[in-house]
């Protein structure tokens, strides 16, 4: 099983918010950053890779039940998505890494165990 502590803590990234929640199961992942393809092609328990930083990406992660988001290219959360997510119980992660080496040492951490 991975989970975003696996994920955080192998791919050296920095939680925002929602430390408690890092025990979640991941199971799949999802990038983007058109809300209504996440929307309509993410699946529960993905952790979803973005660029994306406005408070619309937690609403988007709680419908879909992510379990969690990780903001790529050392781009930083609005403050208001910070609040939004700890009301929502949805960790938002931050790294400087671009969104293609994110993805793909995922990826990779979810398939070891094959």
């Amino acid at each position: 099983m991975t989970t975003l502590e696996t994920i955080v803590e192998t791919l050296g990234l920095k939680c925002k918010c929602c430390w408690e929640k890092l025990k979640t199961e991941v199971k799949g992942g999802y990038a983007g950053d058109l809300l209504s393809d996440v929307m309509a092609n993410s699946k529960e328990h993905d952790v979803w890779v973005t660029r994306q930083v406005h408070q619309n990406i937690v609403a988007v992660a709680s419908l879909k039940e992510h379990a969690g988001i990780i903001i790529v290219q050392g781009a930083q959360p609005d403050s208001d998505t910070l609040a939004k997510a700890q009301k929502e119980g949805i960790p938002v992660i931050v790294t400087e890494l671009s969104e293609f080496e994110v993805v793909g040492r995922i990826y990779k951490l979810l398939h070891e165990q094959d």
